[in-house]
This record gives C-alpha cells, structure tokens and sequence, in this order.
C-alpha cells in the first residue's frame, strides 16, 4: 500500500476503458478496468470470457496495491506461446505508472501466425491503445494519500486558525460547532504543528484522523515530464 504523501495514477471509477490493434485480421481487443484487489481483478477475465466465448485467447495483467503488504503483480497468456502475451501486457501497465488496474486482451485469429515477436508486439500495442484512450478520456486520476488530523479548540480561535491552515496549503475536511469546534484536516504535522501552537498558544495538539485521500484529474505531460 502506498505510504501517505505519496501519489499515484488510477483509472477513474467508471466504465471499462476500451483499445483495439489489428494485424494480419487478428484482432485484439484490449480492456482495462479499475480494481481494488486480486479478486476484483481476475473477474474481468471471467468477464470477457462470458462476453466473447467465441474468441481464442483472453489473456490478462493485473497490478493491485493491497494494504501492508507489497504490490500484487500477474499476468497470464492464455494459450500463447510463454511470454508472448501477458508479460508484454503488464510491461505497458507498468510504465503507464497506473495501479490498481487489471487488463485483458481478447484475440480473434485471423488465419495467419504472426510468430513471437508479432505476438509481443501487437498485445502490447492493445493495452497501449486502451491506456493511451483513458488518457484521451479524462479517466486518469492522480490519487494523493495525505495524513489527516484534527483538534478540539475555542470558538475564538477557530475561524483563524482554519484560514492559517488554507493558507499553509493544507485541507480542511470539516468543521463541527459544538461546546468547542472540532476542525479536521489533512497535511504534514511539521506545517500544521506551529499552525496550531501558535494560535492557542501551545495549549492544543493534533490528534491523528487516518488518511485522507483525494483524486483528481491527472495530466499527462505532468506524469511524463
């Protein structure tokens, strides 16, 4: 699982991400679909099986995070010649930068052999495609994990303490009025430390509230600059 503060690209949620290659009339039907887990993953295989019985080969690469252990990386080639396939796909999945992605690639042969290095080429052409048309789409998100926080404090500190925080660049992720206010927030302890010290004058700490997470639209030229 990645570590708070860092960021990482996933697709949106939404509907499967589509690509397509054709060589020698095989066709090559790339998907991508946004997953949490193994699990999650592997259906889209079962998917596309159900969807398109008739073809000859799904196969498939998947990246998952899961939390306190490392990265889950897989991939399959279906009746391919070994290597052929799912290592070229989950090579494009890896330097796409995403995770939590999984990838199938649904082949209709078209009559004629295209040999390994065919093979390697256009599987992997078919997830650069789908990967290329997320981008096009928007479906790209940038994932920030950032620590949160929150504190308890006097109605007379409140309001500027909140507009300090802003002001550091840190989020506010809410406000609750009661007998005192209970400001939440996510950001580094070392800015927002001195934040909070200074405005009730040492009197009040920050108490860890998880991890805070927030997606948004990446840009490309971003990622690859």
């Amino acid at each position: 699982m990645t570590a708070p503060g860092t960021r990482v690209l996933r697709l949106s949620a939404g509907p499967d991400v589509v690509g397509e290659y054709e060589e020698k009339r095989s066709r090559f039907l790339a998907v991508l679909r946004r997953c949490d887990d193994e699990e999650a993953a592997r259906a889209l295989v079962a998917d596309l099986r159900r969807a398109h019985p008739a073809a000859r080969h799904h196969c498939n690469a998947f990246l998952v995070d899961v939390p306190g252990s490392s990265r889950i990386e897989r991939s399959n080639d279906d009746g391919e010649p070994s290597g052929t396939a799912g290592t070229p796909m989950l090579e494009v999945l890896r330097g796409s930068g995403l995770t939590g992605v999984s990838a199938v690639v649904v082949r209709w042969f078209g009559g004629t052999k295209l040999g390994t290095g065919g093979l390697v080429r256009a599987y992997g052409a078919a997830v650069s495609r789908a990967v290329d048309e997320a981008w096009r789409a928007g479906r790209v998100m940038e994932v920030t994990r950032t620590p949160a926080w929150t504190a308890q404090v006097d109605h007379s500190v409140a309001g500027g303490l909140e507009g300090a925080v802003r002001a550091a660049g840190a989020q506010v992720l809410g406000v609750e009025y009661g007998r005192r206010v209970a400001l939440t927030v996510a950001g580094e302890l070392a800015v927002l430390g001195p934040i909070l010290a200074a405005r009730t004058s040492g009197g009040t700490e920050w108490e860890s509230a998880g991890v805070a997470t927030t997606e948004n639209a990446a840009r490309r030229r971003d990622v690859e600059s």
